[in-house]
């Protein structure tokens, strides 16, 4: 069997899938679309059942399992969204599902696979120790193991994205998709590119990964899967350490080019993608958008990336908000040696107006940080309008003898 499916097995899938997914919308986005100077439009993926792709791979994957098979019910492991794509499409098909979660899990992701009826087991430190558990479980208990990439038929499950964005965007001419583990850029490569083919058309897809987690060029440097040192990143939906061996060869042959994008891009784009296009996306999912941001793509005609998913929990989403406004020169937080005497801090807040920025915390204090007995220290953290607007805030204070240090994010 060929390592690549064929563009009949992926309409196939398609079609055993229509009751289980959602055919999410393809949306343009102007404010992308002027910073990279072509046409750019969003696959909300984010907006799918469970709010991920990840359903599509585990529909088709549970649908292709034998009667004897799901008798013995089924066995992931994941931190979020692979544990809910499994337990849905487990529910659909009426197959009793065990999930194995670390115990770090967000709350929200954890509700969701308890709430599509699977029994979750929280136990260990990280995934790897999950995935651990769920091997020794399925061999223990006869479950069937379902990989969240390393299997053709989730692969090809995962293409069905791909079909969609060809009949949706059927004029698009390069696609962005995040890699994690492989599974999805593989069945998007081979399913978009055959679609396409069959119009006239070619179509190029570029892959992208977070830096610290950055496992496919080396990969493919050496001509086949290698595992990484990998490093924390907001990122956490694609922090896999090494490809599968199934969605390799298949990226090998089918996808063009693969960048990466830091933490500071992914969290810029989360802000754009709130404020311009109004949506929700977890980090992982919005690896695309931080490309074009970062300038990692050019001359990409009209371009398509995938929303791969919108499950971010409520206080990283803060985070990650104050963290994109840092980014990109909106949000300053300083920290100012004065005087002990009277008037100082409303000195230094009418500087601050005076440069048309905002205010919005404050600590004051007499102790520590190396201040002598005669000083206090001034902590402010200030919105601006920008770089620029940050510079001239900035100025404005020095240039009234204050001497401010800015506080990294």
């Amino acid at each position: 069997m060929s390592a690549v499916p064929t563009l009949a097995e992926f309409e196939e899938a398609a079609r055993g899938l229509e009751s289980v997914i959602s055919h999410t919308p393809t949306l343009p986005s102007r404010a992308l679309s002027d910073i990279l100077g072509s046409p750019v439009v969003l696959k909300m993926e984010n907006l799918q059942r469970t709010g991920s792709f990840k359903i599509r791979g585990a529909g088709h994957r549970l649908a292709q399992l034998t009667a004897e098979e799901r008798s013995h019910g089924v066995v992931a492991a994941s931190a979020g969204n692979h544990a809910q794509g499994v337990a849905l499409a487990a529910q659909a098909l009426g197959i009793p599902a065990t999930i194995f979660m670390p115990l770090g899990v967000p709350v929200p992701k954890l509700l969701a696979t308890r709430g599509y009826g699977a029994e979750v087991v929280l136990e260990g430190e990280t995934v790897a120790t999950s995935l651990r558990l769920a091997a020794e479980f399925a061999e223990r208990t006869g479950a069937i193991m379902i990989h969240p990439f390393d299997h053709r038929d989730i692969v090809i499950g995962q293409g069905t994205l791909g079909l969609e964005l060809i009949e949706d965007a059927p004029d698009v001419d390069t696609i962005l998709v995040g890699i994690g583990g492989g599974g999805l850029i593989a069945g998007v490569a081979a399913a978009a590119k055959a679609a396409a083919e069959k119009n006239g058309r070619t179509v190029r897809v570029i892959g992208v990964q977070a830096e610290n987690a950055a496992a496919v060029a080396p990969s493919l440097e050496a001509g086949h899967p290698v595992e990484i040192t990998t490093h924390p990143t907001i990122a956490d939906g694609i922090l896999v350490a090494k490809p599968g061996d199934v969605p390799f060869e298949i990226i090998r042959d089918l996808v063009d080019e693969v960048v990466t994008v830091s933490d500071d891009d992914i969290a810029r784009a989360l802000l754009i993608l709130l404020e311009q296009a109004k949506v929700v996306v977890e980090p992982a999912g919005a690896v695309g958008v931080a490309a074009i941001l970062a300038g990692k793509v050019h001359d990409t005609g009209n371009t398509l990336a995938v929303l791969t998913g919108g499950n971010i929990d409520p206080l990283l989403l803060q985070r990650v908000v104050s963290h994109g406004l840092a980014a990109s020169g909106r949000y300053l937080t300083v920290r100012i040696p004065l005087p002990d005497r009277p008037g100082q801090l409303a000195r230094v807040s009418e500087l601050v107006a005076e440069a048309g920025a905002n205010v919005m915390e404050v600590m004051h204090t007499r102790h520590g940080q190396g201040l002598q007995i005669s000083e206090v220290s001034l902590q402010l953290s200030i919105e601006t309008r920008g770089a620029e607007h940050t510079e001239l805030t900035l100025d404005t204070l020095r240039r009234a003898g204050y001497d401010p240090i800015v506080v990294p994010d």
